[in-house]
């Protein structure tokens, strides 16, 4: 947007000096209140604290993740499921990492140390080293059952 009005400004100072070529006064003068107007317009537009495309990388917490999750990287806790797809011979779940990277899985896939074994209609269900379940569904809700 900035470029525009930056563009702009520059063919009415364009316009301006063609009009004004006798006038060498009027001209600087000109010049220096464009000038101050593309000062103006490049000062107004401010950058956001938080980058929009980050997704919750910056807004996430660690509140409730087991510690032993925190510091992994592949865990499930930093994942979002994305889609799912199930088929008469094969399933799919799309997942994304908190930095955007998306991940598709197959059953039997594992994800960091959770295997992929089963999908419902709106949740993924992943296998536990220990022999638990992590259910995550598209909330972004992981819960962790006994069976499933």
């Amino acid at each position: 947007m900035n470029f525009f009005k930056i563009l702009l400004v520059l063919i009415i100072m364009m316009f301006a000096n063609v009009a004004l070529a006798d006038n060498h006064d009027k001209k600087e003068e000109l010049v220096e209140q464009v000038k101050e107007i593309t000062k103006e317009l490049v000062d107004e537009d401010e950058v956001p604290l938080n980058d929009p495309f980050a997704g919750n990388e910056g807004t996430s917490s660690t509140a409730g993740i087991p510690e032993d999750e925190q510091e992994d990287e592949m865990s499930l806790y930093n994942f979002k499921l994305a889609g799912l797809i199930s088929g008469k011979d094969h399933s799919y779940i799309s997942v994304v990492s908190s930095a955007g990277e998306a991940i598709t899985l197959t059953l039997g896939q594992y994800l960091g140390k959770n295997q992929f074994i089963d999908l419902r209609l709106t949740e993924a269900i992943f296998k536990k080293e220990d022999g638990k379940y992590l259910i995550l569904d598209f909330n972004n809700q992981i819960r962790e059952a006994d069976d499933y």
